[in-house]
């Protein structure tokens, strides 16, 4: 139970060690560096970035652990309101508010008569006027029905839609 423990909490944060050492030896490296203000720190910190990493060890210089704790530190709080900000992503749950539409939803969308309509299921239907009284519930009439030779697609749409319309 302790080791699950341990590795709930320390392999998620094992990361941050790196970017703690790696940011310790870019304290070093403005240590180190030639000049005295800030402008002149950071251009000489590009040539003491090797003798920074030349040597794997940490330095006991208390900058450099300041530098290399602040910079993990950063990068940690970084991550974490990332992360609290993706509000819309929720773990093992569908994204967005996807949900099997019911015949209210389908209403706006239908003609009163069965005639006008184009049959989508056996419950289902979409109308064919092109200019409803509401503009939003305008609908392109296209249809495009897929399956293999031999699966219905004439005897079951087709031949419907067809019986369905008022001969003239």
């Amino acid at each position: 139970m302790r080791t699950d423990k341990l590795k709930k909490y320390l392999l998620p944060n094992l990361p941050y060690l790196f970017i703690a050492w790696a940011c310790l030896k870019v304290g070093t490296a403005y240590r180190l560096a030639a000049g005295a203000d800030l402008a002149h720190k950071l251009v000489g910190m590009v040539a003491a970035l090797g003798p920074a990493f030349a040597d794997f060890a940490p330095g006991l210089n208390p900058f450099d652990w300041l530098t290399g704790i602040a910079g993990a530190v950063a990068i940690r709080l970084i991550i974490y309101q990332k992360s609290k900000k993706a509000q819309k992503y929720r773990r093992d749950e569908e994204y967005g508010s996807a949900r099997w539409g019911t015949e209210k939803d389908i209403k706006p969308f239908t003609d009163p008569r069965f005639e006008n309509n184009i049959i989508l299921t056996g419950t289902e239907f979409l109308t064919t006027n092109t200019r409803p009284a509401v503009p939003a519930n305008a609908r392109n009439l296209n249809c495009c029905v897929v399956g293999s030779s031999g699966s219905g697609k004439t005897r079951f749409w087709l031949t419907p839609q067809l019986a369905t319309r008022p001969t003239f």
